[in-house]
């Protein structure tokens, strides 16, 4: 957990916000790990980190979402850090390869975060109270091919330009910032 803690640390001193708003997250985000370091983990605090992946194609005009199985709402690939991830990026990828079941070698994972996103969870979510969610963004090889897991209800490639009605409000954001980065 230390190291997982000490890494995400990192990763949230040295990423550049892209604007006000991120920025504000980032502090607040630095903020919450500071008082509680087992945040970063499922079984710490009600109000705890996750990795999310948003998986674009080689091309750049689709995105590929689960269909949650708690929330029953198409999101970006993701979920909770585990103690055996090397770091954070490492427990991004392996959500992404767990939810998508595309190899590890077919995707490009960039390094750095594109996006943070908080958000209260309703519902079926347990202990969980919410989620402060550090996403990436991973393009995938021209041949990959999608396989669902027991880990997603469904996967579809939606265009970049036109997320799932009920989801936009929370992908649109991310979708942009992938693409900034990406493009």
């Amino acid at each position: 957990m230390a190291d997982l803690a000490t890494d995400l640390e990192r990763v949230l001193r040295t990423w550049q916000a892209p604007d006000e708003e991120q920025e504000k997250l980032r502090r607040d985000y630095l903020a919450h790990l500071a008082a509680h370091p087992d945040a970063v983990l499922r079984h710490g605090p009600p109000e705890h980190f996750t990795v999310g992946v948003l998986v674009l194609d080689a091309t750049l005009t689709s995105a590929l979402l689960t269909l949650h199985g708690k929330a029953h709402r198409w999101f970006q690939l993701g979920g909770h850090l585990e103690q055996g991830d090397a770091d954070v990026l490492a427990g991004a990828l392996r959500e992404a390869v767990e939810e998508s079941g595309l190899p590890a070698d077919q995707l490009t994972l960039r390094p750095e975060p594109v996006h943070l996103d908080r958000h209260e969870l309703v519902g079926s979510f347990g202990r969980c109270r919410e989620h402060l969610d550090v996403r990436y963004v991973a393009v995938a090889a021209q041949d990959a091919r999608e396989i669902r897991s027991e880990e997603s209800l469904d996967l579809a490639w939606w265009p970049v330009g036109a997320m799932p009605a009920d989801s936009a409000g929370e992908l649109d954001p991310l979708v942009a910032a992938a693409l900034r980065r990406v493009g």
